[in-house]
């Protein structure tokens, strides 16, 4: 199985693309993962705080942590799945591998988020802040249909950048960069025919790995 890692374009600080980093052949052995791994974690739709209104993307988690959202009780992280009441399925080998070649960062994820985005779904421009270390990296591994990624600064009026994203690449939003708005314009629909046989329609599935804690020797920022 080959993985290929080309050299990264970077046009921000701490944040670098790695287009085609997984081939066709890597790419259909984690999506034979994920889909095991969904049979005991299940999709489910993560409301919105206060209002209750319902994301546009499906998602689960894999991990000792996973990311989850409702009215109640908001964004956090959690040991189980919010429907199951079960742990998440371990992280696949082949995600912790990329993390540690793109990553730069000397601990393992604690979480992956896995994000399914039907032909139709978008994610508004928004910053990953419900962690508390901040030092590692979120990392982005897109499989599917491409998508239109949007990224900007600091600040949600900063001016944004577009890039499309298929099938196989990676994404990494470190350093400067870890609080960047970043967001999901639209899908390409038929773009790709990686995920057919699990889902007739296509769709692209993005797959999220991070740290969440803080060690006792890391200051809170």
């Amino acid at each position: 199985m080959t993985v290929r890692a080309p050299a990264p374009d970077s046009f921000a600080s701490g944040f670098a693309m790695h287009p085609g980093f997984l081939d066709r052949k890597a790419q259909q052995a984690l999506v034979g993962e994920l889909h095991t791994a969904e049979k005991k974690a299940p999709f489910f739709v993560p409301k919105m705080p206060r209002t209750g209104k319902p994301f546009s993307v499906k998602m689960t988690n894999l991990g000792p942590l996973g990311w989850v959202s409702d009215k109640d009780s908001g964004y956090r992280y959690q040991a189980t799945h919010p429907e199951t009441g079960l742990p998440w399925p371990p992280i696949p080998a082949m995600v912790i591998d990329v993390w540690r070649q793109v990553s730069g960062y000397p601990r393992d994820p604690e979480a992956c988020l896995v994000n399914y985005y039907e032909p139709a779904a978008k994610m508004g421009l928004h910053q990953d802040r419900d962690e508390q270390d901040f030092d590692a990296p979120v990392v982005s591994i897109s499989l599917g249909d491409a998508c239109l990624f949007r990224v900007g600064g600091l600040k949600r009026d900063d001016p944004t950048r577009s890039l499309k994203l298929s099938s196989g690449d990676v994404v990494v939003l470190g350093g400067d960069s870890r609080f960047a708005f970043h967001g999901v314009d639209h899908i390409y629909p038929g773009t790709s025919t990686l995920l057919r046989d699990w889902f007739p329609d296509g769709g692209r599935i993005n797959l999220t790995p991070r740290g969440v804690t803080r060690t006792s020797n890391q200051t809170a920022k």
